[in-house]
């Protein structure tokens, strides 16, 4: 598949969505026929969900290729790291993006509303999706699985540590690299970005304008240069 046809890949991300939300509707449906003394409809409720998963499932393995397993046991440690750190980024890109961005707007919406249970409940998913973007970050680290977002992150944390003792932060170095001011994802010119059509040895200036992050969706003018942490 194309992944440089924009206007394929937004509707393969609305039809995931679709299909999610009649997953939980209709599980929500069978929870209310099962407290109603239907059974019947209830598994009837169920049964359907199941296979919108199954639809949702199918256009993520679409929007998704690099998380598609034939064989788990055929891969080597190496690629099933790989793997769960992308499972883990997309994860971590999500939360952060309800609590940082989604949840705020919509609490804000509801204040000018005058609906104070809909800001309560903003609020509330706010706080869970800031905790579960920090659970993901402790997964990450507690699997061996910094990725280079993650390994950016902890050395700028170490520099500030550095910074409130006196000390001098770590050398840093020129690269072809170039990182996402919004998300901190690195493109590597060396690895491209195969999943958006972006080949191999691909230098930034190279890329198409129309390029979005693969991670939170910024746009290509979103990236600055990377200077590279020099190892001690």
């Amino acid at each position: 598949m194309d992944m440089q046809n924009s206007r394929t890949v937004e509707n393969l991300e609305a039809a995931f969505g679709g299909e999610s939300q009649a997953n939980r509707k209709y599980l929500f449906f069978a929870d209310v026929a099962k407290k109603l003394g239907m059974g019947d409809l209830a598994k009837l409720f169920q049964e359907t969900a199941q296979q919108e998963t199954e639809h949702a499932f199918a256009h993520f393995r679409l929007l998704h290729p690099e998380l598609v397993i034939d064989d788990g046991s055929a891969l080597d440690g190496a690629a099933k790291k790989k793997i769960a750190a992308r499972c883990l980024e997309l994860a971590i890109a999500g939360e952060t993006y309800e609590y940082e961005t989604m949840y705020p707007g919509f609490a804000e919406q509801a204040k000018k509303d005058e609906d104070d249970g809909a800001v309560a409940e903003f609020k509330e998913q706010e706080a869970e999706s800031k905790e579960h973007a920090e659970m993901f970050h402790t997964a990450a680290k507690n699997f061996g699985l910094l990725t280079s977002i993650e390994a950016h992150h902890a050395n700028q944390y170490t520099d500030a540590l550095k910074a409130l003792d006196g000390g001098a932060a770590a050398p840093r170095q020129a690269s072809q690299k170039w990182i996402c001011k919004k998300c901190s994802m690195i493109y590597d010119p060396a690895a491209g970005d195969p999943d958006s059509g972006i080949a191999a040895g691909t230098a930034f200036a190279d890329i198409p304008e129309d390029w979005a992050c693969p991670i939170c969706g910024a746009t290509k003018k979103t990236f600055v240069p990377y200077e590279e942490f020099v190892a001690a």
